[in-house]
């Protein structure tokens, strides 16, 4: 019988349709590592497996290569890291281990990410990564390597909550890799699940370090088991050894989720010894004296510690840094620079509200910006103005965290319309009075910057401590950064946030990690 509320056997209570989210993808994950995929050739993989992936330069384990074995080996695998460890090169390794088990047919695997930004990147990355894979040209023509969002792959319906594909229509696919999967709600990653046929490999790709999504549930890191160590099985050991002559210690009585789960160290976009991959690194360890160490030394180039201004003296603060980094967007011509250029820096803020949030920062940026007469005219709407979408809208396919900036459109007289960009890198142009709810975004709360990267970026922390500052927050908003990092705070509210952990209560991790 169905009810309005659920309450559980640990105290937790639900409203139906999250209780029913949680059970139907606790059972999708959980069918999926309880048996392996169907006409799996090991000789045919072991032989990719050592051709795909040559032996590393140093000694040790390639956890890419443990990673590909993983996820060709079974039906569900998490394939987690930091920036620049390789996760899309790893599942670019990994579709052309697929495609050549599959007899050289076209592979039908998705690639999805939870923003169209974020599928854009990852189209971007997928096609350079097959570029330099050691296998036939003929296997590279069958990888796909078109991205898009989830939503879209999904079917989303206008004026309908409901999507095409789903328990009862399955998506037409052998593979489905989501990438930034910290990102993904309870909601959408249980109807995604749904929509999968049993036979289908479902790879995820994420930090799960980073924070969860902005919505309810925090899902990769209940998957993982964030915080908790979890060894593989000697079983597993074993076929590892065979497959790669790798020997990696298990344990007999692991969990049947572990073995689902693999963790990329390695960073190849910052030397072991960068600032941002130390300071990154402390964070995630809860070393609150280390990272302000780091930040602190005035010989690292790619890290700053500022001390926060007060809220008076803010906009002279704002001033004197210089906003350079925004000028181009009222100068550029051409949509796409723009998009090429507004990704060179960001400011990221904790909160939304109070002198140091989201708000206020961007009104502030506005007012210098006028100040300095590259914003003209006293309305709402500008040249260069950079928006962030806050509302899903189907009938207009943008979803929450898309970017868009206005500039003249000269297919539109000259007009000031909104650029959108799409994962294949096309425009298209949309009349402001259409878009849904959307706010200027020269500052991001650093919830919203989860699945972007900035070249540099300014984080601004609050003036005294708050619940939502949390060692996840900090972690994710440094490792937006590509070449550096600079913050403004206080040592104590820097301190408390990476002392405390992010929590929500939550049963999925029970669900999948307790044994029945």
């Amino acid at each position: 019988e169905r009810r309005p509320l659920i309450l559980d056997d640990k105290g937790r209570l639900y409203l139906y349709r999250y209780w029913e989210y949680q059970d139907e993808l606790a059972k999708g994950v959980k069918s999926r590592i309880t048996e392996g995929p169907h006409g799996l050739q090991v000789k045919s993989l072991q032989e990719g497996l050592n051709r795909i992936f040559p032996e590393p330069e140093e000694l040790g384990i390639d956890w890419q290569k443990v990673a590909a074995f993983a996820a060709a080996r079974r039906r569900f695998c998490v394939i987690s890291g930091g920036p620049g460890t390789g996760k899309t090169t790893t599942v670019a390794k990994i579709l052309a281990l697929l495609v050549e088990q599959s007899g050289n047919r076209r592979l039908r695997a998705a690639l999805v990410s939870p923003t169209g930004k974020g599928a854009a990147r990852l189209q971007e990355a997928m096609k350079k990564a097959k570029q330099s894979l050691a296998c036939e040209q003929s296997v590279k023509t069958l990888i796909p390597d078109d991205a898009s969002t989830i939503h879209r792959l999904l079917g989303s319906a206008k004026g309908s909550p409901y999507f095409r594909f789903n328990a009862l229509n399955h998506l037409p696919v052998d593979a489905v890799v989501v990438d930034e999967a910290s990102m993904v709600d309870l909601a959408l990653m249980s109807k995604l699940v749904q929509a999968l046929p049993p036979q289908a490999r479902f790879i995820l790709l994420g930090d799960k370090d980073q924070l969860s999504s902005v919505e309810a549930g925090a899902v990769l890191g209940d998957i993982c088991d964030t915080g908790q160590s979890h060894p593989f099985s000697k079983a597993f050991c074993a076929e590892i050894r065979r497959a790669t002559g790798y020997e990696i210690k298990g344990v007999k009585a692991a969990h049947a989720m572990s073995d689902s789960i693999v963790q990329l160290t390695r960073s190849y976009r910052f030397g072991d010894e960068s600032g941002i991959a130390s300071a990154s690194r402390a964070v995630n360890e809860g070393n609150a004296d280390a990272a302000l160490k780091i930040f602190q030394d005035a010989t690292r180039g790619d890290l700053r510690w500022s001390p926060l201004p007060s809220p008076k003296s803010l906009p002279r603060a704002l001033k004197d840094r210089g906003l350079e980094e925004f000028h181009f967007l009222f100068q550029a011509g051409d949509p796409q620079e723009a998009f090429e250029q507004l990704d060179r820096f960001r400011i990221l803020c904790a909160l939304r509200q109070g002198p140091f949030g989201v708000n206020a920062v961007n009104l502030l940026v506005e007012h210098l910006l006028r100040g300095q007469k590259l914003i003209r005219g006293e309305g709402r709407w500008y040249r260069g103005r950079p928006v962030l979408i806050t509302q899903n809208d189907y009938n207009l396919h943008l979803y929450n965290g898309d970017i868009g900036i206005a500039l003249p459109d000269p297919g539109a007289g000259g007009e000031l319309r909104v650029f959108f960009q799409a994962p294949d890198g096309a425009l298209r142009a949309l009349h402001p009075v259409r878009l849904p709810e959307h706010e200027t975004v020269y500052a991001i709360t650093v919830h919203k910057s989860q699945g972007s990267e900035f070249d540099r970026l300014l984080l601004i922390l609050p003036d005294q401590d708050f619940p939502v500052l949390t060692r996840e927050l900090v972690y994710t908003g440094i490792t937006r950064a590509r070449e550096g990092v600079e913050v403004w705070g206080h040592e104590n509210v820097f301190r408390a946030a990476i002392g405390r952990r992010t929590t929500r209560v939550s049963g999925l991790r029970d669900a999948l990690w307790e044994q029945d």
